[in-house]
């Protein structure tokens, strides 16, 4: 069983059924999905970017990553309608708790000088999205066949109905936030 799997049972059921009183069980928040997103602008030039970019990131979701192309022409970017521009991956049930798992426990703390994740992600729906600068810190990319070095965006989508609760639904999971962050809203 998955470790953030087995922690959502065991601890983020019963302290978020405590902390919110939810009546019914499916009142719960749960994970719905993670959706993970290079963008490559680069990748008009050369188009071994953008291959080298779907196969890394297919190593890293265990699941076959999808060129995404541009909807529109943009000249200043010198992109063209239906262009390849990045690749996407959208991860459910087993797969994004396998994911989870390698996110919280080996890849962000390979990040150098981590001192985690921020809280400002959240979007108001109870999703949050955060990005990483390299692909590097997981395990399954080949340092020695990277020519650049690419980040990507990672969005965990969750049924949490604010802000709050898919905070405390993360944090029970393990998620690394920033320890002098209060979570609250900025302003």
């Amino acid at each position: 069983m998955y470790q953030t799997l087995k922690l959502y049972n065991e601890v983020s059921l019963p302290e978020l059924t405590k902390k919110f009183e939810y009546k019914n069980p499916m009142q719960m928040p749960k994970l719905v999905k993670i959706s993970l997103n290079m963008g490559l602008g680069d990748a008009i030039q050369n188009g071994k970017l953008l291959e080298q970019a779907v196969e890394q990131m297919s190593n890293i979701a265990t699941q076959k990553a999808v060129i995404t192309r541009a909807k529109k022409s943009i000249n200043q970017f010198k992109v063209r309608e239906g262009q390849a521009i990045g690749c996407r991956v959208t991860l459910r049930k087993d797969k994004m708790w396998n994911f989870l798992d390698k996110l919280f426990g080996v890849a962000l703390p390979r990040v150098r000088d981590f001192k985690g994740i921020s809280f400002k992600g959240f979007d108001g729906r109870g999703n949050y999205t955060f990005g990483i600068r390299e692909q590097i810190i997981f395990p399954e990319v080949d340092y020695d066949k990277i020519d650049k070095v690419l980040g990507m965006n990672i969005t965990i989508v969750t049924t949490a109905n604010t802000d709050e609760e898919a905070r405390e639904l993360l944090r029970t999971l393990g998620a690394p936030f920033k320890q002098n962050e209060t979570g609250g809203k900025v302003g």
